[in-house]
């Protein structure tokens, strides 16, 4: 089986989390759900502390702080109506593989998230692997309509996974 995620390792925390297997699994979930053949497609995952992930914040997002997930999509694949399902990426013709984009996960974000949400940091994880992967996919939260598409995706993948809604209020 194809690998799906290329996961590069800056923080050794990650290592002992098994951000490599869990990132594979989150993100060959979400493109199993939505249909689409994981063999077909390419996603590299940072895996970084708050200090790396901050300056890729304040770079592409003029936001210096840390954050849990960034994602960069290889092209731009929005839908254009809010609510709307995004057109699902082309893939390429022979043996390669169709690059989806790239992630990077901060390491002491996403701890602080899962310990402050009672999660463990397996499930956060997973879920923001999932949300960043739909972020590849054109899935956005920006319009109303669009932020109640993905997350209702989300947890709907997340669910299939054993995990529970993590917007749930009931958590």
């Amino acid at each position: 089986m194809a690998q799906l995620t290329d996961t590069i390792i800056e923080d050794d925390r990650w290592e002992e989390a098994g951000l490599e297997d869990l990132a594979e699994t989150a993100a060959r979930a979400a493109l199993t759900h939505l249909g689409l053949d994981p063999a077909a497609f390419e996603i590299a995952v940072l895996a970084c502390d708050d200090a790396r992930i901050a300056e890729l914040n304040a770079e592409f997002r003029e936001k210096p702080t840390p954050t849990n997930v960034l994602s960069w999509p290889s092209e731009e694949r929005g839908a254009e109506h809010e609510g709307a399902i995004p057109e699902p990426p082309e893939t390429e013709d022979g043996p390669f593989t169709t690059e989806l984009g790239d992630l990077a996960i901060a390491y002491e974000t996403c701890a602080r998230e899962a310990r402050e949400g009672g999660k463990s940091l397996t499930d956060h994880v997973t879920h923001l692997v999932v949300h960043g992967t739909l972020h590849l996919l054109g899935y956005d939260h920006v319009r109303e309509g669009d932020a109640t598409l993905m997350e209702n995706i989300e947890t709907e993948i997340l669910g299939k996974m054993g995990i529970a809604d993590p917007y749930s209020s009931d958590l």
